[in-house]
Formats: structure tokens, sequence, C-alpha cells
């Protein structure tokens, strides 16, 4: 049985108009993500700076939750520091998982709206592609 109440307002509207798709020129770094499973594919490209991500977008094809968890990703990480995102990146995974506290849900702002993907397993490789992907491009960075 689905779980409808997942499918809420943020997650449409970042998944219909997302404020972080589009190829990123001047990246500093690019990482591509796969979920083999299912078939999302996205690449994230981020500007880092000074250890700082100036800035970060993604783009690819998938479901609406792995769009949309990129994208809400993309806007929470920007201005953090490799260590910050790293640990939102660590809160989210946990959440997911069910085992994050409420304080630490709280931290991820809008992206603890996608908390409900824990009742729906099937899910939870689609929700978390895009922080696998930036985890992965940031552990590679200096």
């Amino acid at each position: 049985m689905q779980n409808d109440k997942f499918y809420n307002d943020t997650l449409i509207e970042h998944n219909i108009r997302p404020d972080f798709k589009c190829p990123m020129e001047d990246a500093d770094m690019t990482l591509n993500g796969i979920n083999p499973s299912c078939g999302d594919d996205i690449s994230l490209f981020i500007k880092y700076r000074n250890g700082i991500i100036e800035d970060i977008s993604f783009d690819g094809v998938g479901c609406a939750v792995s769009q949309a968890s990129a994208d809400i990703m993309a806007g929470l990480v920007i201005g953090k520091t490799k260590q910050e995102a790293l640990y939102l990146t660590d809160i989210f995974t946990r959440m997911i998982r069910n085992e994050a506290t409420d304080d630490e849900i709280e931290e991820l702002e809008e992206a603890s709206e996608l908390k409900d993907i824990s009742h729906m397993p099937a899910r939870v490789k689609c929700a978390t592609l895009g922080w696998r992907t930036l985890k992965e491009a940031l552990e590679k960075a200096e």
C-alpha cells in the first residue's frame, strides 16, 4: 500500500519546478550518480571553493522522488562547508532509515518533509541518490 502522505506539496513542487536542475558549465566538480534498480540517473555539478559549496546544481532523469530530493538537497547545502554538508547528508540518510532524532531532523529544514520515505522501502534509493552522490563527490574533494 502506498503512503499518499509522502507525495506532499513540497515533493510535487520541487519535481515540477526545480530550482537547481540545470547543467553548470564552470563546476569545479561533476559526479554522476545512478540507481540501477530503477534507472534514476543524475549528475551533480558543484562549485567548491575555499572549503565552501558556493553553488550546486543537478541534471538527469528519474522519478519524482529522486529529482525532488536532489533539488531540496541542493538548496540546503549551498553556502555550507564540506563537513556541514556531510553532516546533513548523514542526518538525511539516518532519517530515511528512521534512526535520526527529531532535533536532527529539524536541522534538515525542508528536506525533513521527506521523512515519510522511511515507510516506503522501494523509494529509499530514489530519495538518497542525490545525497549519496554529494557525499561521494565531497569525500573526493581536498
